[in-house]
């Protein structure tokens, strides 16, 4: 039976990229939990479903948006009814439990990853040119400096456009009124940390290398790691 006032949940952040940088591709990374939340702090898992049946859910939504925006016709939805293929495509990865810290850090990462790889791309100053490849390293492609500027600039959104939106139970509104009804206990500022001193210090060290893709224990003269 549904559960009464259940609240589902969802991080949405829209990508308009794929593996080639210079086609549009637009689609959207969805990190969502498997079920709703409801009452004081309870959360029911869903019954598994069809990813087909997602499929043609997404594809009517987002052609009744592009219908009411007056962006197509009623003649394209029928033509594009008849075709073989919807056009879209639902993907779901494995499930990912709550304590499985790492690949939650992995899939938060990978649903704001950013346009283009650094590590597969090389740019050549003498020649003005910038080489990137393939994902599976299969492929290459040379871009001209200014080619791949205007293929990378096709990818930055609008002025004061949110590409990451939340919703449902992981709204801001929503958690701000949980808050005042003192339903959910309020988000702790600071967290003792649980391990040592010396561990926590090699645990920034390694979100620091993560991002900027350069160890802090290493020297950038001698190139000797620290011992901490």
């Amino acid at each position: 039976m549904p559960e009464p006032e259940a609240v589902p949940a969802a991080v949405v952040s829209t990508q308009t990229f794929g593996d080639s940088p210079e086609r549009f591709h637009p689609h959207l990374h969805v990190l969502c939990p498997d079920g709703c939340f409801y009452g004081e702090g309870l959360f029911r898992v869903a019954p598994p479903f069809q990813l087909k049946d997602l499929e043609k859910l997404f594809r009517v939504k987002v052609l009744a948006m592009l219908l009411r925006k007056k962006k197509i016709s009623r003649e394209l939805i029928r033509m594009l009814d008849g075709w073989r293929h919807s056009g879209f495509n639902v993907f779901a990865g494995e499930r990912i439990q709550p304590r499985e810290k790492k690949s939650l850090e992995n899939l938060a990462a990978y649903l704001i990853r950013a346009t283009f790889s650094q590590k597969r791309m090389d740019y050549s100053p003498e020649q003005a040119t910038v080489l990137y490849r393939s994902k599976d390293g299969k492929e290459e492609k040379t871009y001209d400096a200014l080619e791949w500027l205007a293929a990378m600039a096709c990818h930055v959104p609008e002025r004061r456009k949110q590409t990451i939106r939340y919703y449902g139970a992981y709204a801001n509104s929503v958690r701000g009124r949980e808050r005042k009804r003192e339903e959910v206990e309020p988000i702790p500022t600071v967290l003792e940390p649980v391990i040592s001193s010396e561990a926590f210090r090699r645990n920034w060290a390694r979100m620091i290398q993560k991002v900027y893709e350069v160890s802090p224990l290493v020297c950038p003269r001698c190139q000797k790691k620290c011992a901490s």
